[in-house]
């Protein structure tokens, strides 16, 4: 029980490993000498294949016979069906199982590979071969000599040699018979014919316990030598097949003489063991056997028996005499592991005894193991073609090794001798699979000579080796490689069309058709660019211009010709190098600037923006002033204008030269622009009032007057111009009952409303006249007495009511009606201590004023001239050579005293608050003109002047700078000192500011010009205050 356990277990286990090895097993039963084309059996269906419908499939499924190179299949199998045919080479189990006399051991086997890898399997098939009757039984010799002694007892037994027939069961010996004969017998002295024969002996059959059927001959009447010595009979032998074969054969019995002790063997049965390579003479065996008989009768003679196989014969010999069985020939386990040898001892009676030797040939390690390579993808002239791009596990080839040696001698193992992709797969006992391992790389390598060892496990262990060749077929997997990713080009301006400009290089790893490559340039190469597509030349076709464009950015294509085609990219850069072929080019063909007259020596007129297309020294331009008398000067590199005179508009308005710019190119190129500089009013002039004469003056003003006439008019005129000239005329003071009203641009004062007696007297207007200047507008302050009353009675007493009023501040409003010649005294004694006492205090106020003035004042002037000094670009050009001659001064008889103006809070809304201090005499007026703002932005200059300082740093190739203000000595005229700012530009502007309208609130305003231009927007102003 425990037997048949193990053998189910182990079983089973070869079961799982044959499935897991995706290996199977399929027997078919066939007969032999079958004609062509015989169906023996389908494999689809015999092996229940069925394909998972989501398993995808490489390739059709396909059965692949595999069989070495050089032998003659018996069968093919079809490859799309798996259906098995017989071939046009018959099958002959006589000759593929020679020696075979089972019935269930004569097979023949083939192996088939199931492909593709998704669903592969190794089936091994065995065809069990049927026998069929194609051969007769044939007997040893076609004369039978057999002696038999004439003492020979009746039914006495004597062996006749069997028949050989080749086939096997039924179709196997059945029948042996002696032949009666056709004629009538012939008598011939001491003999008899057939016929007396056959009733003389029969024949009985004799079956062996290993089924073979031995004839024996049946001594039916007694026999006489002296009689009939030689019986001659023919004897038959017939197999079972349908129809059955047969043979005959002549059987001559001898009668002899009598011997009635036959030898006996010591041993019948003797077996013994031999190792294979016993040389040639070693003693196998000796036999005794011994004769009850005396002499000659008892000579033992020992010989083989014709039964024993030709092999046997061959290798061993027996001494005649002795029974001394030897070696004839060298044995081999290999060719015949036992022999059976059936040996005769004859003493010449007629039965000899018998005896059997077996004879076990031992193992000896003399056999090195055979290599048996199947291909299951078909080489080409001895070696397998295989893609780099094969799976894993890709079948290549059966290996069977196989050792004829027995036990461990015979127990092979199978490796290869070297680090491959590629590895032997177990399938069967003695069967590998050779198959890809990793992934193959026909760049890495493109063949491999894979040396496959078979090794046995003898001692010493016996090796056998193979050669495989694989090559590796080239796929289109690598794509081509730039020598350099990213090339880069400097090529000069102006080349000739045609010009190559270098030579693009790519590899592939690949070979063949799968490494020629192409190449092409990309989509975004511009179309002044050609590459070759053989060489990789890459020229311009047409003239470069850096000033166009100075660099060029694209891609190249490398691809190679393979199935698919693979390519890759590299960025070509061509950098476009300058030659000296653009002259300097000014942003304008001419330039008018705009300074005002109190911009001082050195000071900023404007900039000139010069532009070259070209780059490096190229485009270094140097600027000039080629006729400007040198009264301007200009920065060689940054085209700043700077004045080498001071200006005075009255003197001269305008001024012309050109400017000549030149680059630094090894063949200089230059071009010139024309200059215009126009000198703009300062506001520096105060109104000065021609009417009233005098503020001593007045004006009667008859109470019957009506409102709205005008009762007196006052006239002021400013040296200035444009706006700077423009007048507005205001009450600011005396007006307190709001009973006169003056027109702000004609100066005429008009009576409001109608007198009335409170209205009666004397009444002080302080009038204030203020130009429109920017940034700050100038004024002059006057004082006009109206005396309303019907008449003037006393002129004199007016005069002193006016020269009193003088002493008034003017804070303080006069003629309230009261004032009249019936005035007592007692009013004027008080009116005057009052206004002696205003005086003293206001003059201790203004001296005291004056005091705290001047040191600040000191103070600043000081700091303002050290902060000249540190910001002017000339150090010994800080003093100015000429001041301007002082201006006409205002009459005598407009100088004034001191007033102190109070603050007023009408009830007027025309009327303007005053605050503070007025210095009103004309040598003090200066010192009470507004200060200039340097924080605001100058109206004397249109708002959108081009802003050249802006347009410099966007265009002129040189760096960008801040112009500074300078401090200059102040003339004398000048209060207020204005740096010109960059935008100070006008472009072809009107060559004179007397073309404009004087009536526009911008005195420089040029949109009444009859002339193009404008003004771009100013930028920020650097001024000082001095």
């Amino acid at each position: 029980m425990d037997l048949l356990s193990g053998t189910y277990l182990l079983a089973v286990l070869l079961a799982c490993i044959v499935f897991q090895s995706g290996a199977q097993e399929k027997n078919y039963t066939v007969r032999e000498e079958l004609p062509e084309n015989v169906l023996i059996g389908n494999l689809l269906k015999d092996l229940n294949l069925t394909l998972d419908p989501d398993v995808p499939l490489s390739s059709p499924l396909q059965f692949k016979l595999v069989y070495k190179t050089g032998d003659v299949p018996l069968v093919r199998v079809e490859e799309n069906t798996g259906e098995i045919f017989t071939t046009a080479n018959r099958i002959d189990r006589e000759k593929l199982c020679s020696g075979i006399f089972s019935e269930n051991r004569c097979f023949y086997e083939v192996e088939v590979a199931v492909l593709p890898d998704e669903v592969f399997r190794l089936v091994k098939i065995r065809f069990l071969i049927e026998d069929i009757n194609d051969n007769a039984p044939l007997f040893p010799s076609t004369v039978i000599n057999i002696s038999i002694p004439e003492n020979t007892a009746i039914n006495s037994r004597y062996s006749v040699p069997s028949a050989i027939d080749p086939d096997i069961g039924v179709n196997g010996i059945q029948h042996y018979e002696l032949l009666k004969p056709k004629t009538a017998p012939k008598r011939t002295f001491g003999s008899i014919t057939n016929d007396q024969g056959q009733n003389v002996f029969g024949l009985d059959i004799i079956e062996t316990p290993e089924g073979d059927k031995w004839p024996q001959l049946i001594v039916q009447q007694i026999l006489d030598r002296e009689q009939k010595d030689t019986y001659v009979m023919k004897i038959k032998v017939e197999d079972g097949g349908n129809p059955p074969r047969s043979s005959t054969a002549i059987l001559q019995v001898t009668v002899t003489d009598v011997n009635d002790n036959r030898p006996v063997f010591k041993e019948n049965d003797i077996e013994v063991s031999v190792p294979e390579n016993a040389p040639v003479g070693t003693s196998v065996s000796q036999l005794h056997a011994t004769d009850a008989d005396l002499g000659s009768n008892a000579q033992i003679h020992f010989y083989f028996s014709n039964q024993i196989s030709g092999l046997a014969k061959r290798l061993f010999a027996i001494d005649n005499a002795t029974g001394l069985i030897t070696i004839r020939e060298p044995l081999d386990r290999e060719e015949s592991p036992v022999h059976k040898l059936t040996v005769l001892a004859s003493d010449g009676s007629s039965t000899p005894s018998r005896a059997t030797v077996t004879v076990n040939v031992t193992d000896i390690n003399d056999n090195v193991p055979s290599i048996d390579t199947r291909y299951i993808i078909n080489p080409v002239n001895g070696t397998v073609l295989l893609s780099e791009k094969a799976p894993l596990n890709t079948k290549i080839a059966l290996i069977t090794v196989m050792d004829k040696d027995a036990d461990l001698n015979g127990k092979v193992t199978c490796f290869t001798d070297h680090d491959v992709p590629f590895r032997l797969k177990p399938v069967f006992d003695n069967q590998f699979l050779l198959e890809t391992a990793t992934f193959l790389d026909y760049e890495a390598t493109r063949e491999y000579a894979i040396k496959i060892v078979a090794s046995d496990s003898g001692k010493p262990p016996l090796n056998q080796s193979a050669m495989l060749l694989i090559k590796i077929k080239d796929e289109n997997d690598n794509a081509p490689v730039f020598t350099q990713p990213i090339i880069g080009l400097s090529i000069p301006e102006n080349n000739a069309p045609g010009t190559q400009l270098t030579k693009i290089s790519a590899t592939d790893a690949d070979s063949g058709r799968n490494a020629e490559i192409s190449y092409i340039l990309g989509s975004d190469a511009p179309p002044i660019f050609n590459l070759d597509r053989r060489t990789g030349i890459l020229t311009a076709v047409r003239k470069l211009d850096r000033e166009k464009q100075d660099r060029y950015s694209f891609t190249v294509l490398a691809k190679d010709n393979g199935m698919p085609p693979l390519q890759t990219n590299a960025t070509v850069t061509v950098s476009v190098l300058d030659q000296n072929d653009n002259s300097p080019a000014f942003t304008h063909n001419e330039y008018n600037f705009y300074v005002p007259e109190n911009l001082p020596m050195y000071g900023t007129v404007g900039l000139i923006t010069v532009t070259d297309a070209d780059s490096g020294e190229n485009a270094a331009v140097t600027l000039s002033i080629l006729n400007g008398r040198d009264n301007f000067i200009i920065d060689p590199l940054t085209g700043v204008i700077r004045p080498n005179i001071t200006f005075d508009r009255e003197q001269q308005g305008s001024y012309t030269f050109q400017v000549k710019a030149v680059d630094g190119g090894r063949v200089q190129r230059s071009s010139t622009a024309k200059v215009t500089i126009n000198v703009v009013d300062v506001n520096d002039n105060r109104p000065v009032f021609v009417i009233p004469s005098s503020n001593y003056s007045y004006e009667l003003v008859p109470t019957s007057t009506s409102p709205g006439a005008v009762v007196t008019k006052v006239f002021a005129v400013d040296n200035d111009t444009g706006m700077n000239a423009e007048l507005r005329y205001s009450i600011i003071g005396g007006n307190s009952r709001g009973l006169f009203t003056i027109d702000q641009l004609t100066g005429n004062i008009t009576l409001k409303e109608k007198v009335i007696t409170s209205d009666h007297g004397l009444h002080r207007l302080v009038i204030k006249v203020n130009d429109l200047g920017q940034p700050e507008s100038l004024y002059t302050i006057a004082l006009v007495h109206l005396f309303v009353n019907e008449t003037v009675t006393n002129s004199s007493y007016i005069q002193e009511l006016v020269r009193r009023n003088m002493e008034t501040p003017v804070g303080q409003n006069i003629g309230d009606g009261d004032i009249t010649p019936q005035t007592n005294d007692y009013v004027k004694i008080i009116i005057a201590i009052i206004a002696g006492t205003m005086t003293v205090i206001l003059v201790i106020f203004v001296t005291a004023l004056v005091r705290c003035r001047q040191t600040p004042r000191h103070k600043v002037v000081q700091k303002n001239k050290q902060s000249g000094e540190w910001v002017s670009p000339n150090q010994e050009n800080r003093q100015i050579k000429k001041k301007k001659k002082k201006k006409k001064r205002s009459p005598k008889s407009l100088l004034l005293n001191f007033v102190t103006i109070e603050e007023s809070k009408p009830d007027d809304p025309g009327h303007e608050h005053i605050n503070g201090t007025l210095d009103i005499p004309v040598e003090l007026e200066e010192q009470t003109m507004g200060k200039y703002n340097w924080a605001t932005t100058p109206t004397t200059f249109k708002p959108d002047s081009p802003d050249l300082a802006k347009h410099y740093k966007s265009a002129s190739p040189q760096p960008t700078f801040q112009i500074k203000p300078e401090t200059p000595v102040p003339p004398k005229k000048h209060h207020v000192i204005q740096e010109l700012p960059l935008d100070n530009t006008f472009v072809v502007g009107c060559d004179s500011l007397s073309k404009c309208s004087s009536s526009s609130s911008d005195p420089y305003s040029v949109s009444e010009c009859s002339c193009q231009g404008g003004f771009k927007t100013p930028g920020p102003i650097h001024t000082r205050q001095l």
